[in-house]
Parts: structure tokens; C-alpha cells; sequence
């Protein structure tokens, strides 16, 4: 007889820690970066950022070398309103993973 035993943490998807900025913030200058951390490993595939719901761009990801934590993001300053952050990416254990969050600028 074999018995298999998984773990719960094989099981387990990577999930987003925290954004930068944070979900709602309200700031006063465009940040020059936004930030994301994830609990385990994240490949990113696309991040998009929207401004005032007029315009969306494509957010620079950057050479990825492999499975990552944090991630740092150059933001093109579009001026007060709000910006609305979509973002995809796979998982280490290869599930695919998408998230969003906004802010805005005064």
C-alpha cells in the first residue's frame, strides 16, 4: 500500500502582501514607482495602469530573471485623478494569478 502526503503550502498560491501605493491611498505627487510583494515567488505578465479612465498604458515590467517577491515598477506621471493598477502574472506553482488596485493623486 502507498500513502501520498501533500503539504498545504504545495498547495498554496502565491498572494499579493501589499501594494505601493496602498489600495485607496490619497497622495499629493504621482509616485515615480509602484510597488507589489507577494508571498511566494510571482512571474508577472502584464501590468496596466489607467488614468482617469481615459488612458491606459502598459507599465514597463523590466527583465524578470525567474520566479520573484517584490517588484518595483516605473509609473508615468499623468497628473491628478485616479489611477487604477491592473496586473497578471504565474505563480510558482504555475497557477495563474491576476489582482487590481488604485489610488489617487489631488
Amino acid at each position: 500500500m502507498v500513502s501520498t502526503f501533500i503539504g498545504s503550502t504545495a498547495l498554496a498560491h502565491s498572494e499579493k502582501e501589499s501594494m505601493t501605493p496602498a489600495n485607496g491611498a490619497v497622495l499629493e505627487v504621482v509616485p515615480e514607482m509602484i510597488g507589489l510583494r507577494f508571498n511566494d515567488g510571482m512571474r508577472l505578465t502584464k501590468v496596466e495602469m489607467t488614468h482617469a479612465e481615459t488612458h491606459t498604458e502598459a507599465l514597463d515590467l523590466g527583465a524578470q530573471s525567474g520566479f520573484v517577491k517584490e517588484f518595483s515598477l516605473p509609473l508615468t506621471p499623468m497628473g491628478p485623478g485616479m489611477y487604477h493598477i491592473e496586473w497578471r502574472g504565474l505563480g510558482v506553482d504555475g497557477h495563474p494569478m491576476n489582482g487590481v488596485f488604485s489610488f489617487e493623486v489631488k
